[in-house]
Parts: C-alpha cells; sequence; structure tokens
C-alpha cells in the first residue's frame, strides 16, 4: 500500500474533526486562551496516535466514520504535553512545527492555560453524552482509563519526569527504554489499545495490540532520537541537537548510531510479529511501524 496517501487521508480526517473543536463562541469568550489552543491544535503535526487508532479500528473490520471524535483527545492530549515540553521551565524551545512555540506568541501563563484546557477538553469529549448512542458508557469509561492511566504519572507525564530527572546521569539501556515507554510509548500504546476498546477487540487481540503499540513507542523514540543528530532543524521544524547539550540519554549516545538503527529495526519486526494475525487488515498498522523508523521529521 501507498502508506503515505493512506496517512494523508487519515490525518485529513482527523483534523476536518478538530477544526470543529473551540470555534468561534470560546474563541469570543475567552479570546487569546481559545486563539492560543488553536494555534497548538492546529498547527500541523503527524497526526499519527489518532491515525492508529483508526488504523486499529478498521483492522478490526469496523466503520471507523462514526468514531473519529472519540480518537480526538488522543490529539489533544499529545499536543497539550508540547505545549508544556516548551516552556522555558522544561525544554525551552522558541520552536514547534516550523512555527514560534505557544508561549513565544502567547506568554508563558497563557501557554500553560492552553495545555491546560487541552487536557481536560479531551475527558470533556469522552464523556460527552451525545455519544451515548454510539457506544456504551462502560466503553467509553475503559477509554477514559486508558487515556488517564497513559498521560499520568504512570505514563507520559512520569516519564517525562524521568528525563528531566536523568539529565547528566549515565543510565542503563533497559533504564532508558523504560523511561522512554512511559514518556513517549505510554501514549503511542494507548492509541492503539483505545482503538481496540472502540472497535470491541478480544482479549487475545488486545493482547498483540498491546505488544504492537509497545514496540512502535521505543521505535518512534529511537527515530527521534537519531532524528535530533542526523536530521536538520528545516525537516524537523524545531531545533536540532539540544539532547546532546541538555547532556541528556538517547539511544544514540548509549549505544551509538549503528546499534540504535539496529534496535529499531528489532522494534519494527516485534510490530510486525504483533498484528500479524489480523492478516491483510493489519497492513496499515505495519505500514506505520515501518514509515515510524523510516521518517524524515
Amino acid at each position: 500500500m501507498e502508506i503515505r496517501r493512506y496517512l494523508d487521508h487519515q490525518k485529513e480526517r482527523v483534523e476536518t474533526a478538530m477544526e470543529s473543536l473551540f470555534l468561534e463562541e470560546s474563541r469570543a469568550a475567552y479570546g487569546r486562551l481559545a486563539e492560543g489552543i488553536r494555534y497548538s491544535l492546529l498547527a500541523g503535526g503527524k497526526r499519527i496516535r489518532p491515525v492508529l487508532a483508526l488504523a486499529t479500528i478498521e483492522a478490526l473490520g469496523v466503520d471507523s466514520d462514526p468514531l473519529v471524535p472519540l480518537v480526538l483527545p488522543l490529539e489533544l492530549i499529545h499536543t497539550y504535553s508540547l505545549v508544556h515540553d516548551d516552556l522555558p521551565a522544561m525544554d525551552n524551545d522558541d520552536l514547534r512545527r516550523g512555527r514560534p512555540t505557544n508561549h513565544v506568541v502567547y506568554g508563558e501563563a497563557a501557554a500553560i492555560l492552553a495545555g491546560d484546557a487541552l487536557l481536560t477538553h479531551a475527558f470533556t469529549l469522552l464523556s460527552d453524552p451525545v455519544y451515548d448512542n454510539i457506544l456504551s458508557a462502560s466503553c467509553r469509561l475503559s477509554v477514559i482509563h486508558e487515556l488517564s492511566f497513559s498521560a499520568g504519572i504512570a505514563g507520559m507525564v512520569g516519564g517525562q519526569f524521568l528525563d528531566i530527572d536523568s539529565e547528566g546521569k549515565s543510565l542503563t539501556l533497559p533504564e532508558l527504554e523504560n523511561l522512554h515507554s512511559h514518556k513517549t510509548g505510554a501514549l503511542l500504546r494507548a492509541s492503539v489499545r483505545i482503538g481496540g476498546f472502540l472497535a470491541g477487540a478480544g482479549e487475545k487481540e488486545m493482547a498483540g495490540l498491546s505488544r504492537y503499540g509497545e514496540a512502535v513507542g521505543i521505535a518512534f523514540q529511537i527515530a527521534d532520537d537519531l532524528l535530533d543528530v542526523e536530521g536538520t532543524a528545516a525537516e524537523m521544524g524545531k531545533a536540532i541537537g539540544k539532547d546532546a547539550g541538555k547532556h541528556k540519554n538517547t539511544y544514540p549516545g548509549l549505544v551509538g548510531l549503528e546499534k540504535a538503527r539496529a534496535l529499531a529495526e528489532e522494534k519494527r519486526k516485534e510490530a510486525h510479529e504483533a498484528v500479524a494475525a489480523l492478516g491483510d487488515r493489519g497492513e496499515p498498522l505495519r505500514e506505520i511501524a515501518s514509515y515510524i523508523i523510516e521518517r524524515r521529521n
């Protein structure tokens, strides 16, 4: 299959749905706060997390059209994490997706609140009774638990703290993998598991999706680490080489470029094997795993 065409199609579906969020009413009432939210939310990007959820739903033979609004929370939470990551107290970045970061444009206080609003609105969407006719409340509760667990102290936020706390320290490979299985991997794993919940996956299918998500999460981080060394600012849409400057633990820094590439390839194989039972319908998931380690941004 032509993976870029597939990704562009799914990304368009996600972005069309997101355009309806934080419309003129909230922009009129909350001014720069609502503007700042939309500035970061609609700034582009791969939308890989909601796309993974949609690919999972379709791989399980379920029509994804009515479920698109229920995968948007993945992108809201990812965007909030980027807005907060860029703050001076965190990574102190001035560029994101080729544009000035949120706090540079709107100020630190507004950027913090924009991130808070994105995080909170993710759960407003998932708990909205308007979706009662699409999915049971119990199913949506499973999704809410998965997303909140993966975004919180046991997932992304915990991993972000481990990343900050480990600056200037030497981690072992298992410690580094544990860090990134939380910081980056948790939300990617949640994306495919949420797709499984929304599609009514069985226990065996969920186990395979979990293994796939874990492998893809580590592969994604290895690719990011490699791009920070080998990519360009134009390709990445942000400053590069900052990991070494902040003495962060990375795969290339720990094992070298060639070994890091070999580890990414191992994770690609693990991901492919994890969803082999899905047959032809699982091809987009397998192609996404390959795309993740071959991308240039």
